[in-house]
């Protein structure tokens, strides 16, 4: 008998993803995680994703990044050379609750993607390679993870590796996160093997098991594990007496208590999840994915001690009734078109519907509506508040804006905003309000630039197309042209991401195109403030006409940079001088002046400044 077992996996997959579908259309939104998977390259975090898909049940094989057959990392560069280069959203169900886990890339030449995803998530998994602790990337990610104030557990992975240490962890990231650890479980290494771990806030021995897909538990005590459990008992009186310091709460039931030893696991978790929330420090567990070790405890430690979307973004309420959802990541799909990925943070996303986005300020039809799997798409009607979905379609909109129903939803939610602040004795305007929502992404500045052209002039149509698409989908890519040499300028993160952009461009739009010698992305600044002026003289029949503009640049103080760097004299004189001018006049002082910008004076690179300041004098018959 003749049985096609390709077409029964391909149907069981179908299955799953129904499923999964049916689910999140049910689930309560105190049962979502949106969560992302954040480590410097190499410490394990596709891997971990990977074991969370198997154990959820979502997939009924675990691939390798060796073997270059995971889930997440889905595009060929990246199961190439084993490294992710894109975030992947995908969407599973553990223990009665929703995880919308977004894995992000480890190298620091991929960091806008881990950017534009820590701006809709509501909590992370930070994974340590348990042999080095803390590591650079890591370093960058946490900084990006407090920019947006995302409650975070460690997980140290690696912990099956002879030289891991988790003491070691630890006190790397209380000296180089600045961040107080508080472990929550130890490792049971037996032979110099990693065979188990210990659970210190149930006082259990935790078995992992590949097959059964379970957790096998054993009670601690003190006559079955002697060997455990004095080291057991230690730690979780030091797990309490450290939480006392950040959870007043904890504080007072152990004074009750008058001891640390008769503390309920409930009034300790109930501490952490507080203590996470509020960034105070952070819960550390450790295993090793590889090994199928901790993943699963992982999941439970997210559900536990990270927020649900309703417990953050509570400003976006402001929208009503109304949709408001971020779109955070741009791909091209030879088949679907631009698909826009959204974080839906107030109201219901539909299919076909007209969204308004308040960055372009423009309206735009939506096509069809997906939930994503990585790389797989399932269609569906609605997404309501507090999920991810993609839509097709739309042309306009870009990473970082938001999406409304209309400009007038909009307009009443921004109002709504600045009378809740009048009351609450904020003062602000529309732009802090703005800056509130988080409209926009301000992409870093480029470090490695080179030029690019094709193989053939025939091909200049189709390359400049690719670079449209792939600058939409990634803004920290810049695309110029260079008027002196009439070439064609890549500037991006470093030497691998201009490699990967080339490789794309090859592989995706069939374009052979040659990149020119890397170079550094140099900046020049003024290191004092410098003032010149510029009098233009003119006479229209018998009446003398003339203009004067005075520019100061003000130099660069630090790293942060704002994104309108033009500021006009306030003075009461200079104020009416400027109102008198029209506003496609002051579009063209605007334009020559970032014209101006883009090449210095002493090697030609771009200057870097913080502010200009601006005043203009019309002779009055002008």
């Amino acid at each position: 008998m003749y049985i096609n077992i390709q077409k029964i996996s391909f149907m069981k997959t179908l299955y799953r993803l129904y499923s999964t579908i049916k689910k999140i259309q049910d689930i309560p939104i105190e049962r979502i995680r949106n969560i992302g998977i954040l480590a410097h390259i190499d410490a394990g975090k596709t891997t971990t994703t990977e074991r969370m898909l198997y154990f959820s049940g979502l997939i009924q094989h675990m691939g390798e990044v060796h073997h270059g057959n995971t889930v997440t990392d889905y595009m060929t560069q990246e199961r190439e050379r084993g490294i992710t280069i894109t975030s992947a959203a995908i969407t599973f169900y553990w223990k009665k609750h929703q995880f919308n886990l977004i894995d992000t890339p480890g190298h620091i030449d991929f960091t806008m993607e881990v950017e534009q995803t820590l701006n809709v998530l509501d909590g992370a998994v930070v994974v340590l390679d348990g042999s080095a602790g803390v590591e650079a990337q890591t370093l960058t990610v946490w900084r990006q993870a407090d920019k947006y104030n995302i409650p975070r557990i460690i997980y140290v992975n690696k912990m099956d590796r002879g030289d891991a240490d988790i003491s070691m962890c630890c006190e790397s990231i209380e000296k180089k996160l600045d961040t107080p650890s508080l472990l929550i479980q130890l490792p049971v290494v037996e032979d110099g093997k990693f065979k188990a771990v210990i659970d210190i806030l149930n006082m259990e021995l935790m078995f992992y098991s590949t097959k059964e897909k379970a957790v096998n538990k054993a009670p601690i005590t003190k006559s079955s594990h002697p060997r455990y459990w004095n080291d057991a008992k230690l730690a979780r009186s030091a797990l309490i007496d450290k939480l006392t310091e950040y959870d007043d709460k904890l504080a007072e039931n152990v004074i009750k208590a008058n001891s640390l030893d008769n503390i309920n696991t409930s009034d300790i978790v109930e501490a952490l999840r507080n203590v996470t929330y509020k960034q105070a420090a952070v819960p550390v567990m450790l295993g090793s994915s590889y090994k199928n070790v901790g993943v699963q405890s992982v999941m439970d430690a997210a559900i536990l001690y990270l927020p649900s979307p309703n417990e953050r973004n509570k400003h976006y309420k402001a929208f009503g009734d109304h949709l408001c959802a971020r779109a955070f990541k741009v791909t091209h799909d030879k088949h679907k078109g631009p698909l826009v990925f959204f974080r839906i943070y107030n109201g219901t996303l539909n299919k076909g519907q007209k969204i308004y986005s308040i960055q372009q300020e423009c309206s735009e039809q939506a096509g069809k509506l997906y939930i994503a799997f990585a790389d797989d798409f399932e269609e569906v009607e609605s997404v309501k508040n507090g999920n991810i979905a993609v839509l097709t379609g739309l042309k306009k909109i870009m990473s970082g804006d938001i999406v409304t129903n209309s400009a007038t939803a909009s307009q009443r939610a921004k109002k709504s905003m600045l009378e809740h602040n009048k009351q609450k004795g904020r003062t602000q305007d529309e732009k802090d309000i703005d800056k509130l929502l988080g409209i926009g992404v301000t992409p870093p500045e480029p470090v490695f630039f080179c030029s690019i052209e094709p193989s053939s002039l025939s091909q200049q149509t189709a390359l400049e197309n690719a670079l449209y698409e792939l600058q939409r989908e990634d803004p920290s890519l810049r695309v110029t042209h260079d008027p002196e040499t009439g070439q064609t300028v890549l500037a991006g993160m470093g030497e691998l991401h201009l490699e990967i952009i080339r490789d794309r461009i090859l592989k995706e739009y069939k374009v052979d195109a040659d990149l020119g010698p890397l170079q550094i992305a140099y900046r020049e600044s003024p290191i004092s403030r410098a003032t010149d002026s510029f009098v233009l003289e003119t006479k229209i029949g018998t009446s003398k006409q003339f203009v004067n503009i005075r520019l100061s640049l003000i130099p660069l103080e630090n790293e942060s940079s704002k994104k309108d760097i033009l500021a006009f004299d306030k003075t009461p004189d200079a104020a009416s001088n400027i109102a008198a001018i029209f506003p496609k006049h002051m579009l063209a002082v605007k334009q020559g002046i970032e014209v101006g910008l883009a090449h210095g004076p002493k090697v030609g690179c771009q200057v870097f400044i913080f502010d200009i300041c601006v005043n203009i004098y019309v002779s009055p018959e002008s």
